[in-house]
């Protein structure tokens, strides 16, 4: 059995790292570069870095602070955030991202999915999807750091992201987001039920059993942020953890 992977995330707004509630009211919570060290000598298998004001400001990603965070990073990097063509996923990978996230303009134009599946590999591309619940059940997508709700079903989009290239999703939950009330364990099953590619779960984290229920609800990687970013716990905490539920995880450290 493959090993789960833990995941920081740093979203990034002008070259600090923030953090907030439903991606509003953001705080300053350090510098990308040291944050990914730390993190990445505490065991993490991955790190994500979103440019959280990217595609809100119109403007692409800050290449500067991807290069720089890679300059020192050895772990495995995914980039996300002003992701609207093809050039703007090779102009990340060739600054040190390893894989490219595509939100708001992959719902907008699909088939920037396939065109960087097509040019860099499935491999890749990584859809990151927004999803909030709806009062009549299941659940629509929203774009735009959650300020665009645009009617589309997460799940079917979930189908039709992978169908055009999609080689991971990064799944947030826009309702549990920066909340620390656990993932929706609802919304993970079902996405992870619907496609055949690993599922990132994001939004919501608050301690080692959200991570743990998490995984059992299908996720093959959990991502978290603020338990990480206040000193709550270490990556080594939550992968001992982890362990202590019968979880397989890489458990050997930098």
């Amino acid at each position: 059995m493959l090993t789960v992977r833990v995941i920081p995330c740093l979203d990034v707004d002008a070259g600090r790292v923030v953090k907030g509630v439903r991606f509003q009211g953001m705080r300053d919570a350090g510098d990308p570069v040291e944050l990914s060290l730390a993190y990445e000598h505490q065991g993490a298998d991955e790190l994500v870095l979103l440019d959280v004001s990217a595609t809100p400001e119109g403007r692409g990603n800050a290449l500067e602070t991807v290069a720089a965070v890679r300059a020192e990073l050895g772990i495995p990097m995914t980039v996300g955030g002003g992701v609207r063509k093809t050039e703007d996923a090779g102009a990340l990978l060739e600054a040190g991202a390893d894989k490219v996230g595509a939100n708001t303009a992959a719902v907008e134009r699909p088939e920037l999915l396939s065109d960087i599946a097509e040019k860099f590999g499935s491999q890749c591309a990584v859809v990151s999807i927004d999803a909030s619940r709806r009062e009549a059940g299941g659940w629509e997508v929203v774009t735009k750091s959650g300020k665009e709700r645009t009617g589309k079903d997460a799940i079917s989009w979930a189908r039709e992201a992978t169908e055009r290239g999609a080689g991971e999703i990064l799944l947030t939950s826009w309702d549990r987001d920066g909340t620390r009330a656990g993932y929706d364990t609802d919304l993970l099953k079902a996405v992870s039920e619907a496609v055949n590619v690993p599922v990132i779960a994001s939004g919501g984290a608050a301690h080692p059993d959200h991570l743990i229920a998490a995984i059992k609800a299908g996720a093959d990687a959990v991502l978290a942020a603020s338990i990480f970013h206040d000193g709550d716990y270490t990556v080594g905490d939550i992968k001992e953890a982890m362990v202590a539920a019968g979880i397989p995880t890489r458990t050997d450290v930098v």
